[in-house]
């Protein structure tokens, strides 16, 4: 149920017939999208494997329009092929047009939509540290980057300010897509009218405040600052965004991608306010302009030549000498050649760290967790196998149709005959060509290693 007194505060930001064109597509079925992950995979294979894929979402490369999101069960989104994701919340990312080798921080990341987005854009040269506050939203985030494969990624569970004491003006590119009041999914989950009030919409602009105020300080002079929100209510939005320029004259708002700017509404602003020829820059995506729900984006960027503060300390731990050994061994006899990256310790996982100083806490993976020592050997995670399957030795490369795959979703040893050349060890199963998971090959079969709680449960 939509709340009344919401639909009054969007009569007053609306024209009557933009109103009246709003409403009706309130009460048209949310959109769905899909995002393909070219970590994994490519348009040419995965769309002949995705009925439920149909046009291109013209604002952002790898998306497409989808007439399902029931589909967890599918191995294309167990072998992080795809992200199903709002249409409007991929375009927060493709607003700012991530470029190859960035630093990026994403401060409210979870569940991982956009994160998984950043890290595909900067690609290995690239590295993100992708925050969530809540630790149980942390594991979340922690599932979706194992399962899109993502190596270049530090996961975090910080405060924006703990971060930025910590970094200081180190990135390229922060993210704070705020939490809000979530007005703009009010026609996709009941809940967010059950929960929303103009009460609620004070307390979160309030938060997004502090939020804006800690990324600020880890912006890199020169480097951009997006923020995003999935909401309509101005206090939310360009009250914040114009408070922010206020209080930060070191930064300036600049256009989004047009591709963006095609489809969404300039920034709301009275015509005498200070910031208006600003604050029309800022976007809002309406689902009455464009498949999608609600979303407000602004990006800003830093002065060059402003002072710089540098990252405390590295607190990562290194391997013991025996530790590095058995690593070294594993990989021999694992892999086609070593990975990039530096080995570090975190609590009793060995992570195969990207060149970024780890804070001393908070930090839940730092790159891939590759896996565990235990009586001088490495027992695999599963993120090895979905990060660097593809440079496996044993390689199990399934189709579509073979049967074999779902019954590895389920948790079945299978026959695999293709692996009875290579010596006994540790395997990786590909879904076409996408890494989905692993096991010990074992005399031409797969015991299998897929985690318990990712198997599909119903036949």
């Amino acid at each position: 149920m939509i709340p009344q007194a919401f639909l009054d505060r969007m009569r007053t930001y609306l024209s009557e017939e933009e109103y009246a064109r709003f409403c009706l597509a309130l009460d048209r079925p949310a959109v769905r999208a899909l995002r393909l992950n070219p970590i994994k995979t490519d348009a040419a294979r995965a769309l002949p494997l995705l009925p439920f894929a149909s046009d291109p979402v013209p604002f952002a490369e790898h998306a497409y329009y989808a007439t399902s999101d029931k589909v967890g069960a599918h191995p294309a989104h167990h072998a992080g092929m795809i992200y199903m994701q709002d249409p409007s919340a991929i375009s927060a990312v493709a607003a700012a047009s991530p470029q190859k080798g960035l630093r990026v921080l994403d401060l409210c990341a979870a569940p991982g939509g956009k994160s998984t987005q950043l890290a595909a854009a900067i690609g290995d040269g690239g590295v993100l540290v992708a925050n969530e506050y809540v630790p149980a939203r942390c594991r979340i985030l922690q599932g979706n980057i194992e399962r899109m494969g993502v190596g270049n990624a530090v996961i975090t569970n910080l405060s924006t300010k703990a971060l930025a004491d910590f970094y200081g003006s180190y990135f390229d590119l922060v993210v704070a897509d705020a939490p809000c009041s979530g007005e703009g999914m009010l026609r996709k989950y009941e809940v967010a009218g059950e929960e929303w009030s103009a009460e609620n919409v004070a307390l979160c602009a309030e938060r997004q405040r502090e939020i804006l105020d800690n990324a600020a300080l880890c912006v890199a002079p020169g480097g951009r600052l997006l923020y995003s929100t999935c909401t309509f209510s101005i206090e939310e939005n360009e009250q914040n965004v114009a408070h922010f320029l206020d209080t930060h004259p070191d930064f300036s708002l600049i256009p989004v991608s047009p591709e963006v700017v095609a489809v969404t509404a300039d920034g709301m602003v009275p015509p005498s306010h200070p910031h208006r020829t600003e604050l029309t820059l800022t976007r809002r995506f309406y689902p009455h302009l464009a498949k999608g729900e609600g979303q407000f984006v602004a990006l800003l960027q830093r002065r060059p030549g402003c002072p710089v503060s540098s990252p405390k300390k590295d607190a990562a731990i290194s391997l013991s000498r025996g530790e590095t050994d058995t690593v070294t061994a594993f990989f021999a006899d694992t892999v086609n050649k070593t990975p990039r990256g530096r080995l570090c310790l975190l609590r009793d996982t060995v992570c195969l760290a990207p060149d970024i100083p780890l804070p001393p806490s908070g930090v839940f993976v730092a790159g891939v967790a590759l896996g565990t020592v235990s009586k001088g050997r490495l027992e695999p995670h599963h993120h090895f196998y979905s990060a660097l399957g593809k440079d496996f030795i044993r390689r199990l490369d399934l189709s579509a149709d073979d049967p074999r795959v779902r019954a590895y979703l389920f948790g079945e040893e299978i026959d695999a005959p293709e692996l009875a050349p290579f010596k006994n060890g540790y395997a990786v199963l590909l879904f076409e060509g996408a890494p989905l998971g692993g096991g010990k090959a074992v005399s031409g079969r797969l015991k299998n290693h897929y985690p318990k709680g990712l198997r599909n449960k119903v036949r």
